[in-house]
């Protein structure tokens, strides 16, 4: 196991860890979404929540790494948190991304206006996924987001941009884009409930 998974994993749900600016952060992302549901704004809504639902999936595979592999996950989250919910996963990390995909639909323009004379859904992906990759790399410069596989460093970025990214602003703008209220919300409990039912088995056992 390296060092990195070590300090991870010694304060991996460790109650003790606990901040009161949970609260209010935890608040903070209650507000943005009732926001959305005071405007009946169901796209934006929706699309926040499939973002969310998306990381929520990359950090249960990640996990599943660790346990297996015994050596690292894919990336680590250490240092300073109120609360370390998985290997990779801390409460901070998971408010952030419950608002990205908030913000990043309610950037959105309307579907058929062009970027560089290209489709901008395409090119809104690329450089959200982008952005998100580099700061991820400062994250990871900072030593509070590790890696410790060959193939997921910031020397070779397609990696993370492809898998750690790309699927999130897909997800985010092809459920804001749906034409029915229907789809959007059966896809989004789709996402979360595949979410829900790895974390019962997985987490029953005592692979997360």
């Amino acid at each position: 196991m390296t060092d990195d998974a070590r300090a991870a994993l010694a304060q991996l749900r460790d109650p003790s860890q606990f901040e009161w600016y949970v609260i209010p952060l935890l608040l903070f992302v209650l507000y943005v979404y009732a926001a959305e549901v005071e405007r009946r704004n169901w796209n934006v809504l929706f699309a926040g929540l499939a973002l969310w639902g998306m990381d929520w999936f990359n950090e249960i595979w990640n996990a599943l790494v660790f346990h297996h592999s015994g050596r690292a996950p894919v990336w680590g989250a250490r240092g300073e948190t109120a609360y370390q919910i998985l290997i990779g996963l801390n409460i901070e990390i998971c408010f952030m991304f419950a608002v990205m995909g908030i913000v990043a639909a309610k950037l959105l323009p309307v579907r058929d206006a062009r970027i560089f004379g290209l489709p901008n859904r395409p090119v809104l992906i690329a450089v959200n996924s982008a952005a998100a990759v580099g700061v991820e790399i400062l994250l990871n410069r900072a030593g509070v987001l590790t890696w410790d596989w060959d193939w997921w460093q910031a020397g070779f970025p397609y990696v993370l941009f492809l898998v750690g990214y790309v699927p999130f602003f897909v997800a985010c703008f092809v459920v804001h884009d749906m034409p029915r209220m229907r789809t959007k919300a059966v896809t989004v409990g789709v996402i979360l409930g595949v979410d829900a039912l790895a974390l019962a088995v997985f987490g029953s056992l005592g692979w997360l």
